[in-house]
């Protein structure tokens, strides 16, 4: 009973802080996920910790899943805060990124991971798509801001499409890794069933089902008769279950669910895309997904401190790290960008802010969860450092850095997310 009480007022903490940092932190070089990592290292100095079951390999079920859910919930988001309409010139950037600097960024992790970490294939291949994807979670700093707010400038949209998209995008890597590591070599591999099931079909599916769904939705929240539907009710746990709903409908057509919801929100955005009830959608998308990334966070620092995360780490798997991210992923996002006619620091910018999260905790204990993988310590290690120096280097770093192109640009983009949702159109 006392534990249970313990946490259960640690919890009533949490949830008060995941209210009040923002509006701290908003003006600091700091960021909510650099606290909540170090709340939790924090925690594990309390003598109630002590002893609880903390290493990340024994619980992949549980993690694959919690990440799961803050993932889906951060795409819906990211969905509906979007303003741009999707188009092949409109998003050009973003396919550059989907295009050239993901299979950029993947190829190289794989290559390094080779040669630096010494492991086979299959799990250099799984390290390198699980941290290709920039997180849709903790890229919140450098996404656009509520819906319709006008204003987004290219970075910004460039990082929160990417986002939206490449965590899905990078499923048929995390497959052919898992397939891989049963096959034991590229020439057992059914290429073509990889080809044509897990990249185009998935694809496909999660994309028009997500797409139709969100449509639909649409329809039901925003065009019945006016005593139907369901914008009239002013609930934005509606975001939820349009989540859930889709997910679970592309899952069971065998698509990409994370590509699913995307595209819902997208479509959902569209079929009336100027009205307020997307700012409560929203809104509530916002705050559970700051509530579930807090709570996964802290979890991260208790792992990182008392759960031996970073016990399989080598010098060579530190080297590896910031390889990753100082040089292939600027380097890669450079290259994708290259001919965009984008100013230099701004292509510099999105090439850079490539922030690895949740999703590669997901990837990873859904490959785990799936296959055998060889130096399964070793991968969690790396990944893990990989998360923990992304979450400092572009948390710290991401406030000064926008602010500083959004002053020498005239852009006001910044004042805008800067703005808390109950202080909208308050004088």
């Amino acid at each position: 009973m006392e534990t249970y009480v313990v946490v259960l007022a640690g919890f009533g903490v949490l949830v008060l802080l995941t209210a009040w940092l923002p509006m701290v932190l908003r003006a600091l070089p700091l960021s909510l996920p650099i606290c909540c990592v170090g709340a939790g290292a924090a925690l594990s100095l309390l003598p109630v910790v002590a002893g609880l079951p903390l290493k990340l390999s024994e619980h992949l079920s549980l993690i694959e899943h919690a990440t799961e859910g803050v993932v889906i919930i951060s795409l819906m988001g990211a969905g509906l805060k979007i303003d741009r309409l999707i188009g092949w010139r409109r998003w050009a950037v973003t396919w550059r990124l989907l295009g050239i600097a993901m299979p950029l960024t993947i190829l190289a992790l794989a290559m390094l991971a080779w040669a630096l970490l010494g492991v086979g294939a299959a799990t250099a291949l799984l390290l390198a798509a699980s941290l290709a994807p920039t997180d849709p979670v903790l890229a919140s700093d450098v996404q656009v801001g509520h819906p319709t707010e006008g204003g987004e400038d290219e970075m910004r949209f460039a990082l929160t499409s990417e986002a939206g998209l490449n965590d899905g995008l990078a499923f048929p890597f995390v497959n052919l890794a898992i397939v891989l590591a049963g096959a034991g070599s590229f020439t057992d591999l059914p290429l073509e069933h990889w080809l044509t099931i897990d990249v185009i079909w998935k694809i496909v599916v999660g994309a028009a089902l997500g797409g139709l769904i969100g449509r639909g939705l649409g329809w039901l929240i925003f065009h019945l008769p006016n005593a139907s539907k369901l914008s009239r009710t002013g609930d934005g746990f509606v975001a939820l279950g349009a989540t859930c709903l889709t997910y679970g409908v592309v899952q069971v057509a065998d698509g990409y669910g994370f590509v699913g919801v995307f595209a819902a929100a997208l479509a959902l955005r569209a079929s009336h895309h100027s009205h307020d009830y997307h700012q409560k959608m929203h809104t509530y998308a916002e705050e559970l997904e700051r509530l579930l990334m807090m709570v996964l966070l802290v979890g991260f620092g208790l792992a990182l401190a008392a759960g031996g995360l970073l016990d399989g780490l080598s010098l060579s798997a530190v080297g590896f790290v910031v390889l990753a991210l100082l040089v292939v992923r600027p380097l890669s996002g450079w290259i994708g960008l290259l001919g965009s006619g984008l100013p230099a620091d701004e292509k510099a910018v999105i090439a850079f802010f490539g922030i690895r999260g949740l999703g590669t905790m997901y990837y990873l204990a859904f490959a785990l969860n799936h296959a055998r993988f060889e130096a399964p310590d070793l991968l969690w290690a790396t990944a893990g450092l990989t998360v923990l120096v992304s979450i400092i280097l572009h948390g710290v770093t991401v406030t000064p850095v926008l602010r500083f192109l959004d002053h020498r640009s005239g852009r006001d983009t910044q004042s805008g997310q800067d703005e808390l949702p109950f202080e909208r159109g308050v004088p």
